[in-house]
Formats: structure tokens, C-alpha cells, sequence
């Protein structure tokens, strides 16, 4: 049977970067592996940041988002179904940060999955500098991704102090708490700057396998309060959409925003924005498509709109 890997992670924690390390050393090992990316909107950007794994040992696929969980399950069933049949030796998977972990479980219990797929390994990304703000349906969020992963790899570890990793790692513990499990966090951890990661440390990630707790479940399916809103083809460029962005965070008038990504233009070079509330990440980019995506709750796509577009959207105005 195949095996397959879950990368998982909350909003901005860093799933696609580590995902592109752990590809290659994968590749490296001369394994052909499938890598499976949906976004929560309807729109994805990150795709385009896997671009370079493509060749002969690596194929991508996406699954759209923006339709209900039902809608969303059977087009992660049917895609996994068609990869399947593919010649892959490793499938990944890199699902939304806000992704309800029983979806991966029980969509590869089903027939005719279960005689595919064998699950390999579930490996949990966490921000360093995590955000302590975060609402109940976040900390849930965070909590279930880590409880079932075999490994809690924590990112930006080079950027983040000892206080704010412990105060980072005591949130998780308490998150976990919350939704009653907990207690094997620190068996699990893998706290290293990403450029020292050896070939050892992916084989240890490999075959870290998975975990199923028991928890108290407080949501249902991918209906959640978490919202995305998708924008093309831009106007602002440079530092006069970094400034919007970062009024957005700031200014509840747009709602609780909780990340910004995707592409723009400054001065004819192309750029891949990364942002949350802590920082704004910004790397050079061969030439590509304007595209943004606003993630948080509450959002007031009117206003959003407005300082991203000029606009108010058409089947919002009256």
C-alpha cells in the first residue's frame, strides 16, 4: 500500500516551507511521491511555491475549497481515489490550517482507501512565536493537529527567544488540556533551526507514525467561523499594500484578520507576502499572477475589499 503523510499546521505556521525540505529529502531517498494542497478558500497560493518539486519523482495536485464539508470530503475522497492509481511509493499532504483532523482519518477508513493507503506519518507544525490571543476555535484547532501528530516540529525557532518558545509550548499543553488530552507534548517536540535539520532528522520524521486520541470535539466538519476572502490582479503594489495589510490587523473595522498571503508586484519584481499579526514575511519570486488571501473571523468583506480593491464587491453593494 502507499503511504501517506499529513504535514499539518495552524494558520501561518509554516506547513509549505517545511513541506518543500521534507519533499526533497524524500525525493533524495528516490521515493516518486504525490503531494496533495488545498487551501480553506477557493483560491490556493500555494501551489505555486511547490513549483520547483515538479519533475519525474514528484507530481502536485490541489483540491479546491469554499464548499461545504460534505461537498468537501467526497472531492477529497475522489482526488485521493484518482492518486492512487498514479505509481506513487509516498503521498503528502498539506491541508488548510484550519483542517478538522477526523476528516483525514475517517476519509482513509473508507473503501476503497482503506486497501490504498496505509498512514504513515503526521507531523504538526507550530509557530514559535505563537500568538497567546487565540479564540476557542483556534486553540482547538491547534490542539487536535498536535495531539495526532507523531512529531510537533516548532518553526522560526531562530527568530524566537527561550521565553517566547516556553510561553509558545506552555499554550499548546494548556490548549490540549482544554479539549482533554495532553501530557506527551514534550516527547514530540523537535525545536531546531530548519537549515541544521540532517538527513537523520527527516528519516526520524518519516517513520514518526501518528496518534488517536480521545478529545472533546466543540466543532462539526469545516464549517467553522474562520473565513477566507480571495483577491486577484491588484492594484496596490509595494509598500502601499504592505501598509493596508498591516492597518488590517490592527483596525477591527475589517474584523479579526489572522493571516495575509499570497503575490505582488514592486517595481517590476515579483514578491511572496506571508504575513500575521507578529511579522511579515517577504520573499523575491519568479514572475506570477497578483493574488491575495485574507484568513481570519468575522471579516468584513465590504471594507476589505475597499482598501485592497477600491471596490465594495458587486453582490455586496445595494
Amino acid at each position: 500500500m502507499i503511504k501517506v503523510d499529513l504535514v499539518t499546521g495552524f494558520l501561518g505556521a509554516g506547513k509549505t516551507t517545511f513541506l518543500l525540505r521534507y519533499a526533497r529529502y524524500l525525493m533524495g531517498q528516490g521515493l516518486r511521491i504525490g503531494i496533495l494542497v488545498y487551501d480553506h478558500g477557493a483560491m490556493n497560493v500555494d501551489l505555486p511555491l511547490l513549483n520547483e518539486l515538479r519533475g519525474e519523482k514528484c507530481e502536485l495536485e490541489t483540491l479546491a475549497g469554499g464548499c461545504d464539508a460534505d461537498c468537501h470530503r467526497r472531492r477529497f475522497r475522489t482526488k485521493l481515489i484518482a492518486m492512487a492509481m498514479s505509481g506513487y511509493d509516498r503521498v503528502v499532504i498539506e491541508p488548510s490550517g484550519v483542517f478538522d483532523m477526523d476528516e483525514f482519518f475517517d476519509t482513509l477508513q473508507e473503501s476503497p482507501l482503506d486497501h490504498q493507503y496505509e498512514i504513515g506519518s503526521v507531523i504538526a507544525i507550530v509557530d514559535a512565536m505563537l500568538d497567546e490571543h487565540c479564540s476557542a476555535e483556534e486553540d482547538f484547532f491547534l490542539a487536535t493537529q498536535a495531539a495526532c501528530a507523531g512529531r510537533i516540529v516548532l518553526s522560526k525557532v531562530q527568530t524566537a527567544g527561550r521565553a517566547e518558545i516556553e510561553r509558545t509550548l506552555n499554550h499548546l499543553r494548556a490548549a490540549e488540556k482544554k479539549i482533554g488530552c495532553g501530557g506527551q507534548t514534550d516527547e514530540k517536540l523537535v525545536i531546531r533551526n530548519w537549515n541544521e535539520l540532517t538527513d537523520d532528522d527527516y528519516a526520524g520524521l518519516m517513520k514518526c507514525g501518528y496518534q488517536t486520541p480521545e478529545y472533546v470535539k466543540t466543532i462539526a466538519g469545516i464549517q467553522t467561523d474562520f473565513q477566507s476572502l480571495s483577491f486577484l490582479d491588484l492594484s496596490l503594489e509595494g509598500s502601499e499594500l504592505l501598509n493596508t495589510i498591516t492597518q488590517m490587523f490592527s483596525d477591527r473595522c475589517y474584523g479579526r484578520v489572522l493571516r495575509v498571503k499570497g503575490f505582488f508586484k514592486d517595481t517590476q519584481k515579483w514578491f511572496q507576502l506571508n504575513a500575521t499579526a507578529k511579522s511579515i514575511q517577504i520573499e523575491e519570486v519568479p514572475e506570477t499572477r497578483s493574488a491575495i488571501i485574507v484568513i481570519g473571523i468575522s471579516l468584513n468583506e465590504n471594507e476589505i475589499s475597499k482598501a485592497l480593491t477600491g471596490k465594495v464587491p458587486e453582490h455586496r453593494m445595494l
